[in-house]
């Protein structure tokens, strides 16, 4: 998707900008590559720089409920330092390294509701501008990937997945969110969890998994919050189905309350831009079926919207 936008700064005969990503995902810790294609207005302009932003759309606990907003959480200057010409077209390539934590917006091609963009900024002649945004998609590491799939093996059931604003406490997590993605419980466990989320957080050296469930409570005790972390390497072998259980059976067993730390709030319900899937288990792993009534075109309009709305401020930035 690509937006081509007046430098509105500068009023009408600016230059505009319009920015090409390259097709196909891209990997936490991977190449984002693309052109900023920039045409000359009706006078030659100095290009100070160009930058890139990579905002998400994240959920936000607040005194006075939830709100969503835009976070920018990585920026590159990709060029500037010339001069562009009156009609002047020219292409500015670009390759940047995406964070390791960035979050992943699809499995098997289908989204997961996650929503991320590339914002393009143009400085011209003192002026500045956010001219151009794209959406992004993400697919997951070998190893996320392979934990995922053992859990659709283990008749686990994906729920949602969305963006929550904050640090959980004992972990390395860089980025100012972190990525929840949902599941309902096997029925090897149902009777103990209503749900698990499964947090993912990537390094150059490897990635912890976060997994924190909610318990069901007895009759003689209430239901509370589990949360266990787990290290893995981006190139193990492992048997996944095996080694999940295990994580499972280690997290369900926990008999003292354990909350975990999410600042700045404590741990919430998730009601972020989810949509309803199922997972079957099988050979081809974690199968994702859309059944919300949420297709793909649906998802890109809710991009769209999201990168309109937020052009005037209303940003949390790290």
């Amino acid at each position: 998707m690509v937006f081509k936008r007046l430098l509105g700064s500068l009023g009408v005969g600016g230059p505009t900008v319009d920015t090409v990503l390259d097709p196909g995902p891209v990997l936490p810790g991977g190449a984002l590559s693309g052109q900023v294609r920039l045409e000359g207005g009706q006078a030659a302009f100095d290009v100070e720089a160009i930058t890139l932003e990579l905002v998400a759309r994240v959920e936000a606990e607040r005194e006075e409920g939830e709100r969503e907003g835009a976070v920018v959480f990585e920026r590159f200057t990709v060029g500037g330092g010339f001069r562009l010409g009156e009609g002047e077209q020219l292409a500015v390539p670009f390759g940047v390294t995406l964070p390791w934590e960035t979050p992943v917006t699809e499995l098997y091609g289908q989204p997961l509701g996650i929503v991320l963009g590339v914002r393009t900024e143009l400085s011209v002649a003192g002026a500045r501008d956010k001219g151009d945004l794209d959406r992004l998609t993400v697919g997951p590491l070998p190893a996320q990937e392979a934990v995922l799939e053992a859990f659709g093996a283990l008749g686990f059931g994906f729920r949602s997945a969305d963006l929550e604003y904050g640090h959980i406490g004992g972990t390395g997590q860089r980025l100012p969110f972190y990525q929840e993605i949902e599941i309902t419980p096997s029925a090897q466990y149902a009777d103990r969890v209503n749900e698990v989320e499964v947090t993912f957080l990537a390094g150059p050296d490897g990635m912890e998994v976060v997994l924190e469930a909610d318990k069901r409570g007895g009759l003689f005790s209430e239901g509370h919050d589990a949360l266990t972390v787990f290290r893995v390497g981006h190139h193990d072998s492992r048997d996944w189905t095996a080694e999940v259980d295990g994580w499972m059976r280690e997290l369900v067993e926990r008999r003292a309350p354990h909350v975990p730390h999410h600042s700045p709030a404590g741990h919430h319900q998730s009601s972020g831009p989810g949509v309803g899937t199922a997972v079957a288990a099988g050979a081809a792993g974690l199968a994702v079926g859309v059944v919300g009534g949420m297709v793909a075109a649906e998802v890109v309009d809710e991009i769209g919207d999201f990168f309109e709305g937020d052009e005037e401020g209303g940003e949390e930035e790290e």
